[in-house]
């Protein structure tokens, strides 16, 4: 991208400099944070100004949280992450649709399976019974957001005919007759590992954020026993503490 700087207009240098930079972080090898962009030293060199025109410029996306400093590295563009909250339940397809992105299945499948001690556990299943497992990976056209994995107490009575692309509480309430009224959740950040970074497209080695929760109906009674394992590049939950008086 080819830019000279106008030493006769009117407009100032750094504010020349914001526009160019704008431009930049549109580029693809920059706007998904692959790259960092060219450090204040060089950039001051090839414009002929100096490093705190530089700042000055760069100062102004920051401060708009398009771009992020690494100390010592070098300033990349933020990546776009899904901001969801925990104090509010909706759908994934509900909850990107309202933020104007497409979701794409990546994966579907549901099979009856004998699951682990952990999931009869937290159903308060007999373990001679095996389960209806439903797994999805979603995301965007860009990268795929989560993998989840949901186990069905026998009581639902999922058969495997459903039609899982569309929101599963809709599915059971109208399929099934049944409403869910609570989810038990519980959060915590572990490595991908090999399985979940195969299925996410990720390093082993890249932290995830898993989320498993028990739904349970209006009595009170398990439903459904899920986990899912957010990419933290594009996924964030956010929660509003009040403190009491």
């Amino acid at each position: 991208m080819k830019f000279k700087l106008d030493q006769n207009s009117p407009v100032p240098l750094h504010a020349q400099i914001e526009k160019y930079l704008r431009g930049l972080i549109e580029k693809k090898k920059y706007k998904n944070g692959e790259e960092f962009l060219p450090r204040e030293v060089a950039l001051s060199k090839k414009l002929g100004v100096s490093r705190n025109t530089i700042r000055q410029a760069i100062n102004k996306l920051v401060h708009e949280g398009l771009i992020e400093r690494k100390k010592g590295v070098g300033s990349k563009v933020v990546n776009n992450k899904i901001s969801t909250r925990l104090d509010r339940w909706i759908s994934f397809t509900k909850e990107m649709r309202s933020q104007g992105i497409t979701v794409v299945n990546y994966l579907i499948d549901i099979s009856l399976v004998q699951a682990d001690d952990e999931v009869y556990e937290a159903l308060s299943v007999s373990r001679s019974k095996k389960l209806w497992k439903l797994e999805k990976i979603r995301g965007s056209k860009e990268a795929k957001y989560l993998y989840s994995v949901s186990y069905f107490h026998p009581r639902v009575e999922i058969n495997g005919n459903e039609n899982f692309v569309r929101p599963l509480y809709e599915v059971l309430e109208r399929e099934h007759d049944i409403i869910v009224s609570i989810s038990k959740e519980r959060l915590r950040a572990i490595q991908a590992g090999k399985k979940i970074g195969a299925l996410l497209d990720l390093d082993n080695e890249v932290a995830v954020l898993k989320r498993e929760r028990l739904v349970c109906d209006i009595g009170d009674r398990p439903v459904e026993y899920n986990m899912v394992y957010y990419n933290t590049d594009f996924f964030t939950y956010d929660i509003d503490i009040r403190r009491e008086l």
